[in-house]
């Protein structure tokens, strides 16, 4: 559409980072030397030709000149509204920049020439629609401004060209929107273009506008919020001064309170909404005790606390070896659990899927082996809070999940009492007693830990009370249980089991000596150098005063014979610095109460008559010796068939029905007088008759008693056994064999017969435990009684003893 004309000669009048278009009338500061050398040069050319001086004004942007100027007359000269001297410029018409020439002046010269910005008439329809929208949007935007008398002089330009350099007065347009203007030579592309850049401009403006309505709004509404409050509070004032009340102190203000807490944003959501709910209720109301509860428990928890873990993992060897002796499963697992969680801090791995890495134990154990005060160990390794919840007869589920909040007397779970308690987010929590937990009809406590401990979980633990979520994922959970078939199998499956099986005689002496005497001379009031207690004194007390898994009764033992000296030196009856020695302990605590089987008169042993034999097995209380008799019934008194006592179990009876019917059936093989098992009664008692006993473990020493009984022969006094036996002879494998050779260690027993199917579970005693035991591991009944009968000798009676 732009056509050619004849070339132009004009002096330059560069704008730096300014743009103007034709129809333009703008004022320059002469002060600017190139503008001043640019209006003289045209003033002097304008001498000897007609017509006003002409400049080209052309836009410079960061130094390069644009390829299109405009052409400008000076209309005039003069001084600005500042005094400055000043010329008014019109801009006339497009100019396409060529090459440089000479002129005269300072002022660069340069030919060009006319761009032909005429539209053919009649104008299409399109470019009519575009012309009538470029004014529609131009006469929005000035009516917003308030330019009411330029409106009209926008709807009065009807050519295209002239319409579309209009928009050159646009205060929002970049200098690169205007040089872009300026470049496009078609008159209706270029109104297309200042119409996009109007249309988008009033977009963004209403856009910014909208922002700035809800910005004005939201502080109306908080100005208007702050009023009514001021008003409410002044009116509760004035209330308290009619009914003689003091004025609130500033912890009331639970709102400023939630404001200022570092509380994560659902549960500042819920608090705040509970907030609303104390405003608009009034002070008569029993639910704004509730509130102000629940709002004091919320505030309370410590949601951003956490400790930093202690990752030197050698410290926290030797604090656990320090305050612990033995228990080598449970340090090595800690142990490990720190290294772990060091290395997946280091590689970023703290918080992977919104889950902390926490861990879940359960030690499980007899009682007095150091289970709960493990867990304060733990925490001090890790330098984490430690805090203990008791779970011994708890019976509610409540107790766990809290109580709804619209019960009278509502609390949060114990869970949640400890975090509180604890002041952190990532503490030690050591679950006590729990196989002790019991169910009713007030729901299982047991089912409400599954939430809890289970770590894929409790990462979004969700209290009764608190009705928000708990990040539990973070806690090292430490349960502590006597018997693991008293845990529920969900539960069990939750944690990881860690046995803690006893300790050995050697560990008990090490533990009284670095542990339990000092503590007892601190409650007697004695100092170490008062009192003293040797190695053999505390091995005699360990093993014959006391026979225990754990060390509690060791513990009593020495402070009751502390507190016997204590009395003695303030009778003045001994003197002090005393160094109790094993001889003393007679005089001063009496008797020992257990003697090895082995250490008694051979008349007064229990297997000193045929009949009896000595096994193991597992209580409550840790490994234990289980001695069984057998006897025969008189066949005068027609009494037949097996007859058990001693309070036992299903399975225990089982394993008596087997031992006497491999007897039945394989005694001629083992040449017994098996005829007298089919005429004549069978007794099996189990001495300690009230206390209950069930299992398969006993199977082989019932069959060694009866074949003890049938034969004539003794079983060996420092024999103990354990394993199932089944019809056929074969010993099968059983378990708790670790706590078994303990108890058998602690009795005086040396030689031990297990299944060789347990032979994998040696690895798991301590070696000074082995030292002293001959362990043999059998498959067959036969090994048995070779290994535990003694040998028949010429006075063996005849005659099988007979029960009265």
């Amino acid at each position: 559409m732009a056509s050619t004309s004849t070339p132009l000669t004009l002096p330059v009048l560069p704008l730096d980072d300014e743009v103007v278009l034709p129809g333009m009338v703008v004022p320059l500061d002469l002060s600017d030397s190139e503008v001043r050398a640019a209006v003289e040069a045209a003033q002097a050319a304008a001498r000897t030709t007609p017509g006003k001086p002409r400049v080209l004004l052309v836009p410079r942007i960061d130094g390069t000149y644009a390829s299109t100027g405009v052409l400008g007359t000076v209309e005039q000269v003069g001084r600005l509204a500042d005094g400055d001297p000043g010329a008014l410029i019109r801009g006339r018409g497009r100019v396409r920049i060529g090459a440089g020439t000479t002129g005269p002046g300072a002022a660069l010269w340069v030919e060009g020439t006319r761009v032909d910005e005429s539209v053919p008439e009649p104008l299409p329809g399109q470019v009519t629609d575009l012309v009538k929208e470029y004014k529609a949007l131009a006469t929005a935007w000035l009516r917003k401004r308030g330019a009411w008398q330029v409106v009209d002089r926008v709807q009065a330009i009807d050519d295209v060209s002239a319409l579309a350099d209009n928009s050159g007065y646009s205060p929002f347009l970049t200098t690169d929107q205007k040089v872009e203007l300026l470049e496009t030579a078609d008159p209706v592309a270029r109104l297309g273009l200042a119409t996009q850049q109007l249309r988008d401009h009033l977009a963004e403006q209403d856009v910014a506008e909208s922002i700035a309505k809800d910005v004005q709004e939201g502080v109306d509404k908080q100005q208007r919020e702050f009023l009514l409050r001021r008003q409410l509070e002044a009116v509760r004032k004035e209330l308290r001064e009619l009914n003689g009340e003091q004025e609130g102190e500033e912890s009331d203000d639970y709102r400023s309170r939630v404001e200022a807490a570092d509380l994560p944003e659902k549960v500042r959501e819920a608090a705040l909404k509970e907030v609303d709910k104390l405003e608009r209720s009034s002070d008569q109301s029993p639910e704004g005790s509730w509130i102000r509860t629940w709002l004091d428990t919320v505030l309370e928890m410590p949601w951003n606390e956490r400790t930093e873990d202690a990752y030197d993992i050698q410290g926290a060897q030797a604090v656990l070896d320090a305050e612990h002796s033995g228990l080598q499963d449970v340090k090595e697992r800690i142990t490990e659990y720190l290294a772990v969680r060091k290395r997946r801090t280091e590689r970023g791995l703290g918080v992977v899927g919104g889950r902390r890495g926490g861990a879940v134990l359960a030690l499980v154990g007899p009682p007095g082996v150091g289970k709960t005060s493990l867990g304060e160990s733990v925490a001090h390794a890790m330098g984490r809070k430690f805090v203990r919840v008791a779970l011994g007869g708890v019976r509610d589920e409540a107790e766990i999940r809290g109580h709804r909040r619209t019960y009278v007397g509502a609390l949060p779970g114990r869970v949640v009492r400890a975090i509180k308690e604890a002041g952190s987010m990532n503490p030690v929590v050591l679950l006590d007693e729990i196989d002790k937990v019991g169910s009713d009809f007030r729901g299982d406590p047991a089912a409400a830990l599954l939430e809890v401990l289970d770590p894929a979980q409790n990462h979004t633990f969700r209290d009764h009370y608190l009705e928000v979520e708990l990040d539990l994922s973070d806690v090292v959970f430490l349960a502590t249980a006597n018997v693991l078939e008293a845990i529920p199998e969900a539960l069990a499956d939750r944690m990881e089991i860690v046995r803690l099986d006893g300790y050995t005689e050697d560990e008990k002496v090490v533990i009284a000596r670095d542990h339990l005497l000092p503590r007892q001379l601190e409650r007697a009031g004695l100092d170490k150098e008062e009192v003293a207690i040797d190695e053999g004194a505390l091995r005699k007390l360990a093993g014959e005063y006391t026979r225990e898994a754990g060390v509690r009764n060791l513990e009593r033992s020495i402070a009751r014979l502390l507190r016997k000296v204590a009395a003695q030196h303030e009778l003045g009856e001994r003197k002090l610095p005393f160094t109790v020695r094993d001889e003393d302990l007679r005089s001063l605590i009496g008797r020992p109460h257990h003697m090895p089987e082995s250490a008694q008169d051979p008349a007064e042993r229990r297997t000193s008559v045929p009949g009896v034999a000595t096994g193991l097995a597992v209580t409550g209380a840790g490994g234990d010796v289980l001695y069984v008799e057998a006897s025969l019934a008189d066949p005068e008194t027609g009494a037949a068939g097996l007859t058990l006592t001693g309070q036992l179990g299903d399975v225990m009876k089982e394993s008596a029905q087997i031992a006497l019917s491999f007897l039945r059936s394989r005694g001629a093989e083992l040449e017994l007088p098996v005829g007298d098992l089919k005429d004549r009664g069978v007794h099996i008692h189990f001495p300690a008759g009230a206390v209950p006993k069930d299992g398969p473990s006993a199977g082989v020493t019932m069959t060694t008693a009866l074949a003890s009984l049938l034969s004539g022969r003794l079983v060996r006094t420092d024999v103990a056994m354990t394993g199932e036996v089944s019809l056929t002879g074969r010993v099968l494998p059983i378990g708790g064999v670790k706590q078994k050779l303990l108890a058998a260690h602690r009795a005086g027993v040396t030689t031990v017969i297990i299944p060789k199917r347990n032979e994998p579970d040696l690895d798991d005693v301590p070696a000074q435990v082995l030292d002293k035991l001959d362990v043999h591991t059998v498959t067959d009944v036969r090994q048995v009684l070779e290994l535990a009968l003694a040998p028949a000798t010429a006075d063996t009676a005849p005659e099988v003893p007979v029960a009265a």
